[in-house]
C-alpha cells in the first residue's frame, strides 16, 4: 500500500514549481530586454554616426563648391563666346542649297580659315 500524501507537501511541490517556472520565464524576459537595450543604443550609435558623417561630406560639399566657384565663373564666360558662335552658325543658310555635304564642307573650310588666322 501506498503511504498518504500529506497535502502540505503536494502545495509545496507545486508552488516550487511555479516559483521556478515563474522565475525562469522572468529570468528569459530579461535577457531579451537586456539584448533589445543593446540593439537600441547600437542603432542610436550608428545613427549618429551615419549623421556626422553626412554633415561632414555636407561640409566638404560646400568647400569644393567654393574652390570651384572661379573655375565655374570661367567655364561661363567662356561658354557665352562659343554659345554665340554656335548660334551664329545654326543660322546660317546653307552655302550650296540642296546639297548638305557641300554646305558643310565650305563650313569647314571657312572655319578652318578662320582658325589659321588666329
Amino acid at each position: 500500500m501506498l503511504p498518504a500524501i500529506n497535502p502540505v507537501i503536494v502545495a509545496l511541490v507545486i508552488s516550487l514549481a511555479a516559483n521556478a517556472w515563474l522565475g525562469r520565464a522572468y529570468l528569459g524576459q530579461r535577457d531579451e530586454t537586456t539584448a533589445a537595450a543593446g540593439q537600441r543604443d547600437q542603432a542610436r550609435a550608428d545613427a549618429t554616426a551615419c549623421s556626422d558623417a553626412v554633415e561632414d561630406l555636407h561640409e566638404l560639399g560646400r568647400k569644393r563648391a567654393a574652390a570651384a566657384a572661379p573655375a565655374r565663373a570661367a567655364a561661363t564666360t567662356a561658354a557665352q563666346g562659343l554659345n554665340a558662335r554656335a548660334d551664329y552658325t545654326l543660322g546660317l543658310q546653307p552655302k550650296v542649297p540642296g546639297d548638305m555635304c557641300a554646305s558643310m564642307q565650305a563650313l569647314g573650310d571657312e572655319w578652318l580659315q578662320g582658325r589659321a588666322g588666329k
